[in-house]
């Protein structure tokens, strides 16, 4: 229960997260520790497990694409096989059959914004934004409503109707931004 809502402005991604902890039997917590945060070169905000945002906050460690690798390539290959390294070695990866699920999140990257589903696909938006958790659709609607506006206030109006809408989506609300398109070769640092 979580509404993560992104877009892509002028090379920066913007992330956005609400601050919703529902249990499975729907009680709600408005939790302190934030969905959405900077992870070196990448901004990330997760949905699915408070446990997997950790893990992907603070023991997943990004690894460096090679000098001339394609973004997207790197995303579904060196990416990904660092997450799932990450989140097995933190004991959150489920593994049924031999087929591997982890959870989903957003990632900003090279002023790009990608989606990592729970089967570890790595989809990126055609229109520049979009959401994930119970009250996506919403999100997503807001942001295509508001095509045009200041970044950070079109993220805002997007998770405050996903919480008018949705019963579990929460305030506070935190947006981050960062994930730029690296200019110097350097990462950028996100900034509230």
């Amino acid at each position: 229960m979580t509404c993560i809502a992104g877009l892509v402005d002028k090379g920066t991604v913007w992330l956005g997260g609400d601050s919703a902890g529902v249990s499975s039997n729907f009680q709600l917590h408005v939790r302190a520790d934030q969905k959405v945060f900077e992870n070196g070169p990448c901004v990330m905000g997760f949905t699915t497990s408070f446990r997997m945002g950790q893990l992907l906050r603070y023991a997943f460690h990004i690894p460096r694409s090679q000098e001339d690798q394609d973004v997207y390539e790197y995303m579904v290959t060196t990416f990904i096989n660092g997450v799932r390294d990450a989140l097995k070695a933190g004991g959150w990866a489920v593994k049924e059959k031999e087929k591997e699920e982890g959870g989903t999140f957003l990632v900003g990257y090279r002023g790009r914004l990608f989606l990592i589903d729970s089967d570890y696909q790595v989809g990126e938006f055609a229109d520049g934004y979009g959401a994930v958790g119970c009250g996506d659709d919403i999100a997503q609607g807001a942001l295509f409503a508001t095509v045009g506006m200041e970044p950070k206030k079109r993220i805002l109006t997007a998770l405050r109707a996903a919480e008018r809408f949705s019963a579990g989506v929460r305030g506070p609300f935190h947006v981050i931004r960062g994930g730029r398109l690296a200019t110097s070769g350097t990462p950028q640092e996100a900034r509230g």
